[in-house]
């Protein structure tokens, strides 16, 4: 079905307050755009690949909202209209003006899945559920993955990176922790290639039933744990995922435990990186290894001061395109 649209061009400081007055007059669905930077929580809080460029904070925002054809839209238009006409004595809302346009209702849970194929990491397959596993692949190691709209698909070479350092040292004793899990990819990787138990943690509530999701398509269970408090309740065995900050909260830091992980895994953003190796270092068993990924080329240097003023013994640097791996190892004693 076809939507009216309708974007109100207004200022950065109103847009809040806009939002509000709609939903006030009963129109619901209302979303923001603007240009204001990132704040330091939400950088934290981007467990992503690579952080987006966002262009130069002009004081400029669009509200826009949606109105079905059947409904009033004069009548409502008009009373949204009245509304910022009063904000305007006391508030700076700019230019204030609504332009109407046209948009279809499209499925844009399912869209993304038209950019996502199976494709191969070495002798391992990371596959979509929706897609067939072919004749000659039937004797590899194959990853059902379903990424939703939230995380990575596991294409990208910082994540190619960690798969391949996972090949070379996780064992059927491994213990495993990976902090920003996601959606689970590289825990899923670990378990298929024989670790015994993994822990990840995140600080998006949304890997909670993409992992659980991503398990069961795997045939490793169902369920994970989202946080301390159910821990007792863990419906899969095989896979505990926290969410939290690890690094700096001391209830997550505690559940996960000291001194007991073989691999540490970490692909994450290296601004992040650096306040968090100093912390997992406590989590890992003496040998224990430490992966990294996330490694913008520029940032290497600083990455591997990081592991070395942390104690850790480097091992290795590997590269994939501008990306870069580090790999270090907590000293036996």
């Amino acid at each position: 079905m076809k939507w009216n649209k309708f974007s109100i061009k207004t200022t950065t400081e109103a847009e809040d307050i806009i939002i509000s007055m709609l939903a006030d007059l009963g129109v619901q669905g209302a979303e923001i755009q603007d240009k204001q930077p990132l704040t330091a929580l939400e950088k934290e809080q981007m467990f992503v690949d690579i952080m987006p460029d966002m262009p130069q904070d002009d004081g400029i925002a669009y509200v826009n909202f949606y109105l079905e054809e059947e409904e009033d839209k004069e009548t409502i238009v008009a009373n949204v209209k009245r509304e910022l006409e009063d904000l305007r004595m006391f508030l700076d809302i700019g230019e204030g003006t609504i332009e109407e346009s046209q948009t279809e209702d499209k499925d844009w849970i399912n869209n993304w899945k038209q950019f996502f194929s199976q494709f191969y990491v070495d002798d391992i397959l990371i596959i979509p559920s929706w897609e067939d596993i072919k004749i000659e692949d039937q004797d590899r190691i194959v990853l059902h993955i379903d990424p939703g709209t939230a995380f990575g698909t596991g294409k990208h070479e910082t994540t190619q990176l960690c798969i391949r350092q996972l090949k070379k040292y996780v064992t059927e004793e491994t213990e495993l922790l990976d902090v920003g899990t996601g959606s689970g990819i590289l825990g899923i990787i670990a378990l298929k290639l024989g670790a015994r138990h993994v822990v990840g943690t995140d600080l998006d509530p949304c890997a909670v039933p993409a992992v659980a999701e991503n398990l069961e398509n795997n045939g490793l269970g169902t369920g994970a744990c989202t946080d301390i408090t159910d821990a007792e309740e863990l419906k899969n065995p095989k896979f505990e995922l926290l969410i939290g900050n690890i690094i700096d909260d001391k209830a997550v830091q505690d559940h996960v435990g000291y001194g007991k992980y073989d691999i540490v895994a970490a692909n994450i953003l290296a601004e992040v990186l650096v306040p968090l190796t100093p912390v997992i270092v406590n989590q890992l068993k003496p040998g224990g290894v430490y992966i990294t990924s996330g490694i913008i080329d520029v940032k290497e240097d600083l990455i591997v001061k990081t592991v070395q003023d942390a104690g850790l013994e480097l091992m290795e640097v590997t590269r994939q395109g501008e990306w870069v791996s580090v790999t270090a190892r907590k000293p036996e004693n």
